[in-house]
């Protein structure tokens, strides 16, 4: 058993099209644990330290600008292999590729708007949980 931590982000278009519950609820039934969670807003800032390994990319400047066009549901999320099975249950990037049954698969509206983000490696959930989230910010229990 290969315990582990992960950054899940429900992005603008999840947050303002209301799947909040429904998403956070498919991670509990799952059976990861809650750690931390809140809502955010991002400065351009954040979201540039956030997305810098996109930096240099035709798409970061438009990545950039959506981040920052609303509020993020943030959440770090614990459970056994949880950096991959978060993975699985939010499917492809585009969501027109996503199976059914994904997260989204099943809320996705297109590439750029995939309702929600996760962290792809344990280097990548470190920095970013670190991005959001203050070390008193994440509770044991």
């Amino acid at each position: 058993m290969v315990i582990e931590q992960t950054l899940v982000m429900i992005k603008p278009d999840g947050v303002k099209r209301r799947l909040i519950g429904e998403i956070i609820s498919r991670f509990e039934k799952k059976g990861l644990k809650i750690k931390a969670l809140k809502m955010h807003w991002f400065t351009r800032e954040e979201a540039e330290e956030f997305y810098s390994v996109h930096r240099g990319k035709p798409f970061f400047e438009s990545l950039i600008g959506f981040i920052t066009s609303g509020p993020v549901v943030a959440m770090v999320l614990e459970g056994d292999n949880a950096i991959n099975v978060v993975r699985l249950m939010i499917g492809p990037t585009d969501g027109r590729e996503a199976p059914p049954g994904t997260i989204r698969g099943d809320y996705a509206l297109s590439k750029s708007e995939n309702v929600v983000h996760a962290s792809d490696s344990p280097e990548n959930a470190k920095k970013e949980i670190s991005i959001l989230f203050k070390d008193n910010e994440i509770y044991e229990w």
